[in-house]
């Protein structure tokens, strides 16, 4: 199974695009063993300016156009929060469902559009705290790392 990303804005070179990149080479250096990889990481932008809900709506046809074929995990405040462990179970299940590709969305500014919450799957959230999207890609990235050590029985993650 490959894990996408497909995030709105472009993430400049600096510490979240280290951090991103870190844990996401080592998502691929472990998971591979155990079925999960990692996919492209798919950056759209809007350049046009738009008010707030045309935004989220082209927006909304640009992530769903990235993540086209893929299993659609929205990440959004209004989702499910839950603990590393949960969320390791969950991706094995996807796995072991023979899912070939996931695809993680996440919003803008703004948020997600109804129309990607409504086409995903599962939507999760990293708490009821609102987080700079690029901060919650990196929070995603290193969830995604810990999920795969808990399911390759990995000591990354102590409980």
């Amino acid at each position: 199974m490959r894990v996408h990303i497909c995030a709105a804005g472009r993430l400049r070179p600096g510490p979240e695009k280290l951090l991103i990149d870190d844990y996401l080479s080592r998502l691929d250096a472990t998971g591979r063993a155990i079925g999960i990889s990692a996919g492209p990481v798919s950056e759209i932008e809007e350049r046009r300016k738009l008010d707030a809900p045309q935004l989220m709506a082209r927006e909304a046809e640009l992530l769903l156009a990235a993540a086209k074929g893929a299993t659609i995990v929205a990440l959004d405040e209004r989702g499910k929060n839950e603990t590393s462990e949960v969320f390791a179970r969950r991706l094995g299940e996807w796995r072991d469902n023979a899912v070939p590709d996931l695809a993680f969305v996440i919003g803008g500014a703004n948020g997600l559009a109804p129309a990607v919450r409504e086409k995903a799957s599962h939507i999760m959230s990293f708490g009821a705290m609102t987080w700079p999207h690029m901060l919650v890609r990196v929070l995603l990235a290193e969830q995604l790392y810990r999920a795969v050590t808990i399911l390759a029985g990995h000591p990354y993650h102590r409980s």
